[in-house]
């Protein structure tokens, strides 16, 4: 009855289904890893951004590397706004996807040392791309600003091309490297999104809190793929079963052919 199974069109069908099944079952692991991935990023941030300020001469110096676990941690610095020295960073979006700038301001500590404050975002002039914007100042004399510390940005992490040939006090990534050479100063590593004090008035526009990854999504695609999985030789069964029935019922409806009776003389 099952011989049909031989057949060059059920080998291949049967071949096809037998590597489904492990590629399915990797991909679902493959799903899961990513979605342990991103939930340990997720916890990453939650686990910074619960943690009590500090100054941010404990977290970093001249040169160093912010890593993960520094990332987003609140951090507290003294010291005044170098308005002189300020720069934007080119083509950054806010809460409505606006074009506009972000504002990257020196504070310079108490110790001479710098930080690179990013204050937040202003829109961009429609008719000009290449003026320096009119920046809201920030306060005066010596303040304290709080913040969420971040690693400085590289092509690589946020796919943004960096260009040499840019408009006056204008960037396209944050570095504390090329600042600290541009300003010749010591600068701390990283830089801080300021969170406080809260804008008030004609201010830049504070950037909002960081996102999380959708980690339930990978989890909802590797039991989709073990699904998929299961389902393969489910629906081989149910074919073969279906092709044995056709083929007996075929064979049921065909008359067997019948002896010529002999000729008589």
């Amino acid at each position: 009855m099952y011989r049909f199974l031989l057949s060059r069109q059920w080998v291949i069908t049967t071949l096809v289904a037998l590597l489904l099944i492990p590629t399915m079952i990797w991909l679902g692991f493959w799903q899961l890893h990513r979605h342990d991935e991103r939930a340990a990023r997720n916890q990453l941030v939650e686990d910074a951004l619960a943690a009590d300020p500090v100054p941010v001469e404990r977290l970093t110096s001249p040169g160093h590397t912010v890593t993960r676990a520094e990332r987003y941690r609140t951090v507290t610095a003294k010291g005044r706004f170098d308005t002189d020295d300020e720069v934007v960073v080119r083509r950054r979006t806010n809460g409505n996807d606006r074009i506009g700038y972000h504002v990257l301001t020196p504070f310079v500590l108490t110790d001479g040392r710098v930080l690179l404050v990013n204050r937040g975002w202003i829109p961009a002039d429609p008719d000009s791309q290449t003026a320096f914007p009119e920046i809201p100042a920030p306060p005066r004399g010596e303040t304290t600003v709080t913040g969420r510390l971040m690693p400085d940005e590289t092509t690589e992490a946020s796919g943004i091309r960096d260009l040499d040939d840019l408009p006056d006090r204008q960037i396209m990534l944050i570095s504390s490297e090329r600042e600290a050479d541009r300003l010749g100063a010591r600068v701390l590593g990283g830089y801080v999104v300021q969170t406080a004090p809260e804008p008030t008035g004609d201010t830049p526009e504070q950037l909002g809190d960081p996102g999380r990854e959708n980690a339930a999504l990978n989890m909802a695609y590797a039991v989709q793929w073990w699904l998929f999985a299961a389902g393969v030789p489910t629906g081989w069964v149910i074919l073969v079963r279906r092709e044995a029935r056709d083929r007996a019922a075929a064979t049921a409806e065909t008359p067997e052919p019948t002896e010529p009776e002999p000729a008589t003389v």
